[in-house]
């Protein structure tokens, strides 16, 4: 399922029904602080998979099989979801938490849970308490989806037990999940963030950002247009982050969240920001500093503050 758009006069009433949504119980999850990331930054050991080039990168699935875990919606802290993570692998790996846009459920971003997972990662995509819950409640939800991740890995009964470095954690979000990741990474307890098609309005503090982003754009989005929330949410970001703007060429508002003719697109720089920064593998590094981003007809604007050394 699709995230399903929603117009001027539906944003104009999410004050009201962020509201009513807060006294029905759908407010945000815990406040408990993410343990600090590391801070290895090259020759960290944490490499896995073979060497990539442009071909792996754009292939549906990376080379691990995965399997999957079902998360209860009566969980404390978000309101359920699902756990992708590699089959027969013991190294400690990096997490990363996903959270869905206004009114969707974890369908609307759930094709980023296999890719990454396949690729090395233990990723949960999740459902939020209540479907109209603001990005600042998304955000708190993504953090404790990954508390909820580092629990379950120190559970010996849990399919992922001993998998997680609690020190490698990263959030992704698609809307107000977009607009949550990035207010997750505002409290500096990642080590990465892609928000996709961000959509936040009012005070924030991504000025205070020193979590690596990549913010990925939709050219024609008209939900969260590039000029008022993408944009100028890559731009609040100090330029002493390391930092990526991508603006996928013609893409409405749902353009970023995979399943679609952007796939190959967005797992060569998804997965490529999220090794780089999450697995402190330079050899990710090319795809991102590399090219001449705009000479593909699928990107339409590209900035960034390459080099990441």
């Amino acid at each position: 399922m699709k995230y399903a758009s929603f117009n001027k006069v539906a944003l104009g009433a999410v004050a009201l029904i962020f509201s009513l949504a807060a006294h029905s119980g759908g407010g945000g999850g815990g406040d408990e602080e993410l343990p600090l990331p590391d801070s290895c930054q090259s020759n960290c050991g944490y490499e896995t998979g073979p060497t990539p080039n442009l071909d792996f990168l754009q292939a549906g699935s990376g080379p691990l099989s995965i399997s999957s875990a079902i998360v209860a919606s009566s969980v404390d802290g978000f309101g359920g979801g699902t756990i992708y993570y590699p089959s027969n692998v013991s190294q400690e790996l990096a997490a990363i938490s996903i959270a869905p846009g206004f009114t969707n459920t974890q369908s609307a971003i759930q094709w980023w849970g296999p890719l990454l997972a396949s690729h090395g990662f233990v990723v949960i995509t999740i459902d939020t308490n209540s479907r109209y819950d603001q990005p600042e409640s998304r955000s708190r939800q993504q953090d404790s989806a990954l508390s909820y991740l580092i629990e379950e890995a120190a559970s010996s009964g849990s399919p992922i037990w001993g998998l997680i470095d609690e020190n490698r954690l990263a959030t992704m979000g698609y809307s107000m999940g977009g607009g949550g990741a990035l207010h997750s990474a505002s409290r500096n307890r990642l080590s990465a963030s892609i928000p996709l098609s961000p959509w936040n309005t009012g005070s924030n503090d991504f000025d205070n950002i020193a979590v690596p982003v990549m913010i990925m754009a939709c050219e024609n989005d008209s939900t969260a247009p590039v000029n008022t929330h993408a944009s100028p949410f890559y731009n609040t970001i100090p330029d002493n982050t390391h930092k990526a703007f991508m603006e996928i060429t013609g893409g409405s508002h749902s353009c970023a969240t995979g399943d679609n003719s952007n796939n190959a697109l967005l797992s060569t720089y998804g997965v490529s920001w999220m090794k780089r920064f999450l697995d402190k593998d330079h050899r990710y590094s090319p795809f991102l500093c590399g090219p001449n981003h705009e000479s593909n007809s699928y990107i339409s604007d590209y900035r960034d503050t390459c080099d990441y050394l």
